[in-house]
C-alpha cells in the first residue's frame, strides 16, 4: 500500500496581520462564511411559503433545512480529508460557485421533490468550506494574528445566517418567493467570485498524494486521541447546541401568552447576530493579546447569564438575554474554532472538520433534542437543560486550558 508523500515541507512563510496580504485573506473569508451560512438557512422563513405552494405539511416543510444541514454535517468530515490532496482555495471557491447555483435550481423547482434534491446536494457541496476555510487560515495566518482573521470568518458566518433569515423573511413580504430565493442566490454567484479574486494562493499548504482511506483514518484517529483536540470538539457539540436550541423555541415563546407576537415580528430577534458579527473578530482579537483560554471561559459565562435572563417577564429583558447569549456564543465558538488549528501539528482539515462535525451534530442532535424540554417542562426547563449543558461545556473549557498550560 503506498503511503502518502509530499514534497519537502517549507519553511513557513506566515501573512502578517495590518499587510495587504491578511486584509485580502480576511475579506475573502468573511465573504465565505457569508455565503455559507445565508445559502444554508435562506429557507427557514419561507417554509410557511412551502406548506401554501407545494401543499406539504410543516414538518415536511422544515426538510428543505435538516436534509441540508444533514448532508453538510456528512460532507465537511469528506472534504477536510479531500483538501490535503487537493488543495484549499480552488476546493472552496467551487463549492461556493456550484452551492449557489443548486441555490438558484431550488428556487425554480417545478416539485417539492426536486426542490428537496436541489437542497440536499447544495448542503452536500457547502461542506467544502468551513474546513477547509479554518485549515487555509491556520496555515497562512502568523499565530498572533490568527484570532481576529477567524473572528472575521465567524463574523461572517453570523451576518450570513442572520440575512439568510431575516432579508429573505423581508423580501417574501414584498415578492415571490421564488424571486427572493433567487436574488440571494445571485448574491452569493458574486461572493464566490469575489473570494476566489481575493483569496491569495496558499503558502505553507503541501499537497499529499497517495492518500488511501487508511490514512485519513489515522489522522481522525491521531486527533480524537489528542484530549485537547477532544475537548474542543465537544465543546463545539455544546456550544451550537444550546445556540440552535433557544433560537429554535423562542419563536414559540414570543408567539405565546403575554407576548403574542407575529412571525414577522418574531424574525427581527434575528438581529441579535449583528452583535455576533461584531464579537466575533474582537473576541479573535482579545484572544490574541491575552489568550485563548480567558476569552473562551468569558464567552461560555456570557452565554450562561443570556439564557438565565431570558427567564424574566419582561419582553425587552428576554431581548437582552438573547442578544448576550448570542455575543457569547459568537465569542467562544470564533476562539475554540481559531484554538483548533494551533493544537493540530498536522493534517489540520482533519482535525478542523471533526471541530464542525460535533457543531453540526449539536446543532441536530441538541438542538432538536431540546424540544423535549420546551414540551414538557416549558420554558423554564428548557432553560435549565441549556445551563446544564453549559455547565459542563465550561468544565471542558477549564480541562482545555489545563491541558494547553501543560503542553497535551
Amino acid at each position: 500500500m503506498s503511503s502518502p508523500s509530499s514534497g519537502a515541507a517549507p519553511q513557513a512563510s506566515w501573512v502578517a496581520r495590518g499587510t495587504p496580504a491578511y486584509r485580502r485573506i480576511s475579506l475573502a473569508l468573511f465573504l465565505a462564511g457569508f455565503a455559507t451560512f445565508s445559502l444554508l438557512y435562506c429557507v427557514q422563513p419561507l417554509l410557511p411559503a412551502f406548506v401554501a405552494h407545494f401543499g406539504v405539511t410543516p414538518a415536511s416543510s422544515a426538510l428543505s433545512l435538516s436534509l441540508t444541514t444533514g448532508c453538510l454535517a456528512v460532507a465537511i468530515v469528506l472534504a477536510g480529508a479531500l483538501s490535503e490532496g487537493l488543495g484549499r482555495r480552488g476546493l472552496m471557491f467551487v463549492s461556493m460557485l456550484l452551492a449557489a447555483l443548486c441555490n438558484l435550481a431550488a428556487s425554480l423547482a417545478p416539485s417539492w421533490e426536486t426542490l428537496l434534491a436541489a437542497r440536499a446536494l447544495e448542503g452536500l457541496l457547502l461542506g467544502g468550506v468551513p474546513a477547509v476555510a479554518m485549515a487555509y487560515l491556520s496555515e497562512e495566518i502568523e499565530p498572533r494574528g490568527l484570532g481576529f482573521a477567524m473572528g472575521l470568518y465567524v463574523g461572517g458566518s453570523a451576518l450570513g445566517g442572520m440575512l439568510g433569515r431575516v432579508a429573505m423573511g423581508v423580501m417574501s413580504e414584498y415578492v415571490d418567493w421564488h424571486i427572493a430565493l433567487a436574488a440571494l442566490s445571485l448574491v452569493n454567484l458574486l461572493a464566490a467570485i469575489g473570494f476566489y479574486l481575493l483569496l491569495p494562493v496558499s503558502r505553507n499548504f503541501v499537497r499529499k498524494t497517495g492518500l488511501g482511506a487508511a490514512y485519513h483514518l489515522r489522522a481522525w484517529g491521531r486527533h480524537l486521541a489528542q484530549p485537547g483536540l477532544l475537548g474542543l470538539f465537544v465543546i463545539a457539540f455544546g456550544l451550537m447546541g444550546v445556540f440552535v436550541g433557544m433560537y429554535n423555541y423562542l419563536g414559540f415563546l414570543l408567539a405565546g401568552t403575554p407576548y403574542s407576537l407575529s412571525p414577522l415580528q418574531v424574525s427581527h430577534v434575528f438581529y441579535a447576530y449583528l452583535f455576533g458579527a461584531i464579537a466575533s473578530p474582537v473576541a479573535g482579537a482579545l484572544a490574541d493579546r491575552f489568550g485563548r483560554a480567558p476569552v473562551l471561559l468569558a464567552g461560555v459565562a456570557l452565554m450562561a447569564l443570556g439564557v438565565l435572563l431570558t427567564l424574566a417577564p419582561a419582553l425587552a429583558a428576554i431581548v437582552a438575554g438573547i442578544v448576550l447569549m448570542t455575543i457569547g456564543f459568537f465569542t467562544a465558538h470564533s476562539v475554540a474554532s481559531g484554538w483548533v488549528g494551533r493544537i493540530a501539528r498536522e493534517a489540520k482539515g482533519h482535525a478542523s472538520s471533526l471541530y464542525l462535525l460535533g457543531y453540526y451534530l449539536g446543532s441536530s442532535l441538541l438542538g432538536a433534542g431540546s424540544g423535549w424540554f420546551m414540551q414538557n417542562t416549558g420554558w423554564s426547563g428548557l432553560v435549565a437543560f441549556m445551563l446544564v449543558l453549559l455547565a459542563a461545556v465550561l468544565a471542558m473549557a477549564l480541562r482545555v486550558r489545563q491541558l494547553a498550560k501543560a503542553g497535551a
